[in-house]
């Protein structure tokens, strides 16, 4: 059975930051079911709420700095259980945080205590990888070390399947691995091959210029990714749902299009 489909607001965010309300209706108008978060660019929870429920969107999800929440956790799941959604998620590890630097202890424990508080308050806690947790510790993954050592009621997947393909992972295995464990599971495309510059292309490392031929993420189903594998597997993992997300637009599209894109090509395989 084809699960719902929600985008991350953060791959149409030069739309977002101007108009949110506006934007999420394009998306809503383009098919999607839900929304996940990246920020709400200035708009107040209960005012993104109401955009959520006038539009028909569902509020499923919701990125948060690793800092945001060290910093105020408790402002973080009173805003996003006020909008409504079920999940908020670690997207993204700082070099200072990451396995294999001085930090890395204190991320688990940090995360761990996070994934507490949420459950407690009746979120959970999810962590969005990217491709610098397959490194290994011990002849380990780091990112499985992470999901080993915090209990699932604190610490559930949202697994990036591009970036687990980066990592030199099969994305639709890592998924199942995680059955059970895997309530989301990013679609997100791309074309070339590994390269230095990627991490410009999702805003954090702004040096690096573009150059034809690098890495560059595309819509779903435009890229390298087999997606009919990933959405079964994702079926088989008892996900409740799959949420597009492409960080920079590429082919010539703009950000809206590219999502538009990325829909149409999950229709026509039954999503």
């Amino acid at each position: 059975m084809a699960l719902p489909v929600a985008v991350q607001v953060y791959s149409v965010r030069d739309y977002a930051e101007k108009d949110m309300r506006g934007t999420l209706q394009k998306i809503k108008d383009m098919g999607y079911d839900g929304v996940e978060f990246a920020g709400l660019y200035g708009n107040s929870a209960e005012d993104v709420k109401a955009m959520c429920e006038e539009i028909g969107l569902v509020p499923v999800s919701a990125h948060v700095a690793l800092a945001e929440m060290r910093e105020d956790c408790d402002k973080v799941i009173k805003d996003y259980s006020t909008i409504g959604c079920k999940f908020i998620v670690v997207p993204y590890l700082n070099p200072d945080d990451r396995p294999g630097a001085a930090g890395w202890e204190k991320t688990i424990a940090d995360i761990r205590e996070i994934g507490k508080k949420a459950h407690e308050n009746g979120l959970t806690l999810l962590y969005h990888n990217h491709d610098f947790e397959f490194v290994t510790i011990d002849g380990k993954y780091a990112l499985d070390i992470l999901y080993d050592t915090i209990p699932a009621d604190y610490l559930q997947t949202e697994i990036d399947t591009c970036w687990v393909n980066v990592g030199g992972e099969n994305p639709a295995e890592y998924v199942k691995k995680y059955k059970g464990r895997a309530p989301v599971v990013h679609l997100k495309d791309f074309y070339g091959e590994k390269s230095e510059d990627m991490y410009e292309l999702i805003g954090i490392n702004k040096k690096a210029p573009a150059r034809p031929g690098n890495f560059e993420f595309r819509p779903v189903g435009s890229g390298l990714q087999d997606f009919p594998s990933i959405l079964k597997a994702s079926e088989y993992a008892e996900a409740g749902w799959v949420v597009v997300e492409q960080d920079k637009p590429s082919m010539g599209l703009t950000s809206l299009e590219s999502i538009e894109k990325s829909r149409k090509y999950l229709e026509s395989i039954g999503y």
